[in-house]
């Protein structure tokens, strides 16, 4: 079995590290490419389903995707230091710079000395730009323009086409040798997370009536089983799990089971054998027992337990919000924010713009905040609306808490 892995970078560099990725075995690649670096994000987001990896052609469009968040995958960087910025120092000497004075962004400044010195140059009168998250093109390129005459090194595709026309500039490509140790750093990193969200899962259920059980173990990609004393067996894996209590937050089945029953006790087990996830999912159901009649348990090792609460349902304005906050993780006061957008909405779907301009939050958190609601069945998405612009598309929810 294969694993695909997503190239983004610049239209220039996509198809030759794609290609050396591709000469790994069991390696595909799909390339996407960007006119320049802001559009990262937008792109990781688009495509998020399609690959098991990133591997981003530099740090920039990396840390761009990352302060986003929107890496729901193992994600890697080619880096520009050591082999790759020693041989655009060659370059440069060969056509007869000066490498004592240089102009140099991105790369960190503790890298691009270790470099020179191994190379046994001096470093006195370097001029050097890490990267830094507020770091925009405007600035690397007002940088690079400031001091007298120099030769520019930059790995910015956007620098390199403002200043190519008033100085040297020579930009970064990364060396076969750069990619493969990205793609192995990666490959190690996606290998782990797929064997993670492979561990078994095993939920112990005791319901009165088995009304919607067997569509919920569906919905957790699981399988379910008659168990000794009446119980039911719920088989799944971690990463299912994972998604449906939105990280180990709450239980959205609970609720819905407990609209059909006086007794919805779930204990679930994470472990790395059948019979550890079983041990695990006993402690964890005897620990639900305790609490009440409606209740959910995740047992760990190393003796951790997680309660998944939940609530049965009840009508809107009726809410228990420091229940209902705790459940979803999220503040008394946003809710009641949420709830006032929701009234003035008149019960229509609205965008994430309109739910963050009106808790005062960037886009990136109101999704967040969405996509937590939306696990526990208090949203729903309707779609989506364009912006109007080349900016990705809007996606509209109906909050139904």
């Amino acid at each position: 079995m294969g694993i695909v892995i997503g190239v983004v970078g610049p239209h220039d560099l996509v198809d030759d590290v794609a290609a050396t990725c591709e000469e790994q075995p069991g390696v595909s690649t799909l390339r996407l490419d960007y006119d320049h670096e802001s559009q990262a994000p937008a792109i990781v987001e688009a495509h998020a389903t399609s690959v098991e990896g990133w591997l981003f052609t530099g740090i920039v469009p990396y840390m761009l995707a990352r302060d986003a968040d929107v890496l729901s995958r193992p994600a890697a960087f080619v880096d520009y230091s050591g082999a790759t910025l020693l041989s655009a120092l060659v370059r440069l000497q060969h056509e007869g710079h000066d490498l004592t004075r240089l102009s140099i962004d991105t790369i960190s400044p503790a890298d691009v000395t270790a470099t020179f010195v191994e190379a046994g140059l001096p470093t006195e009168r370097l001029r050097t730009l890490g990267y830094r998250p507020e770091s925009t093109s405007k600035k690397v390129i007002d940088f690079h323009r400031r001091g007298p005459a120099h030769p520019v090194i930059t790995c910015l595709s956007s620098v390199h086409e403002a200043l190519r026309g008033e100085m040297h500039v020579l930009r970064l490509a990364p060396s076969v040798h750069s990619v493969r140790v990205a793609l192995r750093q990666l490959l190690l990193t996606a290998e782990g997370q797929a064997q993670e969200d492979a561990q078994i899962a095993l939920g112990l259920v005791e319901v009165d009536g088995e009304e919607g059980l067997l569509r919920e173990a569906g919905a957790l990609g699981g399988t379910l089983a008659a168990f000794r004393g009446g119980t039911h067996l719920l088989v799944t894996t971690r990463g299912p799990l994972y998604d449906a209590t939105g990280g180990f937050t709450g239980l959205p089945m609970l609720a819905r089971l407990a609209a059909h029953t006086s007794v919805a006790r779930v204990g679930f087990g994470l472990g790395r054998s059948a019979a550890e996830a079983e041990s695990l999912a006993r402690r964890a159901l005897a620990r639900a027992r305790r609490i009440g009649n409606v209740a959910a348990v995740l047992s760990l090792r190393a003796d951790t337990d997680i309660v998944l609460e939940s609530v049965t349902s009840a009508p809107s304005g009726e809410q228990n919000l420091p229940v209902l906050a705790r459940r979803v993780g999220l503040s008394v006061p946003t809710l009641e924010k949420l709830l006032e957008a929701r009234d003035a909405a008149g019960g229509e779907a609205l965008t994430t713009r309109e739910i963050a301009d009106r808790l005062a939050v960037q886009q990136r958190t109101a999704r967040r905040m969405l996509h937590r609601l939306e696990l526990a069945g208090l949203a729903e998405r309707t779609g989506n609306l364009t912006s109007g612009s080349s900016g990705r598309p809007l996606t509209l929810y109906r909050l139904t808490l």
